[in-house]
This record gives C-alpha cells, sequence and structure tokens, in this order.
C-alpha cells in the first residue's frame, strides 16, 4: 500500500522543466519547445501553442428569460461558417468582465447590466495553454461598437426551451458554445 502511495505521489508531481524555447510566433500564438524531466527519470521534448494575452472570453448572452443570442460567422481554420456563441480574444490588461463586454457590444450590439462568471475551459490541454473564460450576460441593453470582424455578423435569437434541435444544427459544432450551453443549463436549473 505505501509503494502504490509513493508512486501516486511521484505521478502527481509536476515535471522539472529542462529547458523552454520558442520556434515559431504569429501575431495570435508562438509555438514552444520545452524539455521536461518526469519524476521516474524519463525526459520528453513537448511543442505547445502559447497564447498571447489572457486567453478568450466567451459570452451567453441571455436576451429575456427564453432567448439566448448566438452569432454566425466565417470560422477560417474550419473554413465554414458556424453557429455559437460570441467570443473573442482577450487584450493586454483587460478584465474578464470588460472583455465580455466589449466583445458582446461589438459582436451582437448589445451591452449587459449583469455579468456571471461560469467556468474557464481549457481548450485541448495537451498542447496548448489556451483558456476560454464563459460568461453569462444578462439584463441587456442595445449598444453596438465598431469591431474587427471583416463582414457584419449575424445575430441569430434560439428559444432556451429549444436547446435539442440546436444540437442537431449542421453549423453549431465547436465543443466550447456546446459547453456552454450545459453550463447554461445548469445554471438555469439551480
Amino acid at each position: 500500500m505505501q509503494k502504490l502511495a509513493q508512486r501516486l505521489d511521484s505521478m502527481n508531481k509536476k515535471p522539472t522543466v529542462l529547458q523552454q524555447q520558442i520556434i515559431a510566433a504569429t501575431n495570435v500564438f508562438s509555438i514552444e519547445r520545452v524539455s521536461l524531466r518526469f519524476s521516474n527519470g524519463a525526459e520528453v521534448d513537448y511543442e505547445r501553442l502559447c497564447s498571447r494575452g489572457g486567453g478568450a472570453v466567451m459570452i451567453i448572452p441571455l436576451l429575456d428569460a427564453g432567448t439566448v443570442l448566438l452569432i454566425r460567422e466565417y470560422a477560417a481554420g474550419v473554413d465554414r461558417y458556424e453557429l455559437g456563441f460570441p467570443k473573442g480574444l482577450m487584450e493586454d490588461g483587460e478584465s474578464i468582465e470588460y472583455a465580455a463586454e466589449r466583445e458582446i457590444k461589438e459582436e451582437i450590439g448589445h451591452g449587459s447590466r449583469h455579468l456571471t462568471r461560469l467556468k474557464t475551459l481549457s481548450v485541448a490541454p495537451g498542447y496548448a495553454d489556451f483558456e476560454t473564460h464563459v460568461v453569462l450576460a444578462e439584463d441587456l441593453y442595445p449598444e453596438r461598437n465598431p469591431g474587427d470582424e471583416p463582414e457584419p455578423i449575424e445575430v441569430v435569437p434560439w428559444k432556451v426551451g429549444d436547446f435539442a434541435s440546436l444540437l442537431e444544427q449542421e453549423d453549431f459544432l465547436e465543443a466550447r458554445s456546446i459547453a456552454a450551453l450545459y453550463l447554461l443549463q445548469q445554471y438555469l436549473d439551480n
């Protein structure tokens, strides 16, 4: 039993960083090679994506008790239009709430009088340090700020009671939006 406990302790001990090196960089992220030594002596090199800034926010705008606002916008990574919740990168020095408020004013033309942080999600933690902060926006009011999108974003109202059909939509595929949907359901059930 003691050997098992020692083994579990060594498995939960973070590896020692031997070396870190940026091997490529863009305006959005860098690729870093990290050399690690694990507690069992194994040495491994990993490559990981490192985001710039504080990660991202994803906002669940609740227009009223029965309606959320989704957006449909072009997703370059998969070369198609996707339906999901408004989202965006946090700029240097922004709080989660400030970034959430900025993004919904830019993307859906509304501000919020009440923001609630629901959860922080990691995205592909095996090779990326990217986190998305999911924020519920309630008590919305009309206000539009200019954004950085190359074309107008389509705002799509969706009934809260019709989430089953949302999950069946061919363009509602992003894992963060699906996770946010379940977080919203849990929040509304409490």
